[in-house]
C-alpha cells in the first residue's frame, strides 16, 4: 500500500450547477464512503461518475432512500441524454482548479 497526502472534495450540484452539498474526506478514502451522508435529503435521481460506480451502493440507496444512482451511459436507456448533464459538475471542478491556489490531478 502507499502513503496518500491530500485531500478529495466531493460536490453535488443541481441541474442548474448550484452546490446543493459537499464533503471533503482524506485522499485516501473510498470515494463512495460519504455519498449515502452527501445524499441524504435528495430525492429521484444521481448522476455520477465512475468513481461512484458499485451496484452495492445503488441498491443500498435505492432502497433506502429512492434515490437512483445512474454512473454511466447504458444503451438500454430510455433518456441517455440525462447523463450529459455530468458535464455541469465537470465545468464546477474546472473552474474551481483554475481559480484555487492548490495542487491538483
Amino acid at each position: 500500500m502507499d502513503w496518500f497526502f491530500g485531500f478529495t472534495l466531493h460536490l453535488v450540484v443541481n441541474d442548474q450547477g448550484e452546490l446543493v452539498n459537499f464533503t471533503l474526506t482524506s485522499g485516501n478514502t473510498d470515494d463512495r464512503t460519504p455519498v449515502p451522508k452527501l445524499l441524504r435529503q435528495i430525492f429521484d435521481k444521481v448522476f455520477a461518475d465512475k468513481g461512484y460506480v458499485l451496484q452495492k451502493l445503488a441498491k443500498q440507496l435505492w432502497q433506502q432512500t429512492g434515490v437512483q444512482l445512474i454512473t454511466k451511459l447504458r444503451r438500454t436507456m430510455k433518456n441517455p441524454w440525462l447523463l450529459r448533464k455530468g458535464s455541469i459538475i465537470e465545468t464546477i471542478i474546472a473552474q474551481l482548479k483554475n481559480i484555487s491556489p492548490i495542487e491538483h490531478s
